[in-house]
Parts: structure tokens; C-alpha cells; sequence
């Protein structure tokens, strides 16, 4: 397995990339001599998925919107509401005992 320093992978990413593609032998990424990642090859089934026991794409299909996704992004709280929300929220003068 070939061990790369993190400034070489910086400079060279695409490169070493192609060549785990190419051989399929595994590369380690070292941070000041420390392994932090492993880049290998992503295995394909035959229907073009990652493998089931991998953890890329393991959670796919989990989470269903039936009501389309404009619901992650329309406001809680309507546009009108957000001045009467203000003047609730103004800070308050501390009363000393």
C-alpha cells in the first residue's frame, strides 16, 4: 500500500486518483507522518450501486418527502408575524434586588 504526505496528495490529487483507479491498490493520506484517510477503489454491483456493506450510499433512499421538498424550505413562521414576534422579544431592563 503506498503512503502519500498530505501536501504531495494536495498537489497531485487527480493524478493519484486516476492511478487507484487504474492498479486498485489502495492509497494512505499522512498528516505529519499520521495515517488520517485511505482512498480506494469504489466497487460497483452490477446494477451500477456501491456495495451494500459500504457506507457510501448505504442510507440512500431512506428518507421520502411525499409532499415534495418545498417544505424544507418554506418559512415556519409567516412573513406577516415576524414584526408582532419582534416587539415580544425586545430586551427587557434587568431589575436589580
Amino acid at each position: 500500500m503506498r503512503t502519500v504526505a498530505a501536501g504531495e496528495f494536495k498537489a497531485k490529487c487527480l493524478k493519484i486518483m486516476d492511478e487507484v483507479a487504474a492498479t486498485g491498490e489502495p492509497v494512505v493520506v499522512t498528516k505529519r507522518g499520521k495515517p488520517i484517510v485511505r482512498m480506494t477503489i469504489l466497487q460497483e454491483t452490477d446494477a451500477g450501486k456501491a456495495e451494500a456493506d459500504s457506507i457510501f450510499g448505504c442510507l440512500q433512499h431512506m428518507l421520502r418527502s411525499t409532499d415534495g421538498l418545498d417544505d424544507l424550505v418554506d418559512p415556519i413562521i409567516p412573513a406577516e408575524e415576524w414584526e408582532h414576534l419582534k416587539e415580544d422579544w425586545e430586551p427587557r431592563q434587568r431589575t436589580e434586588s
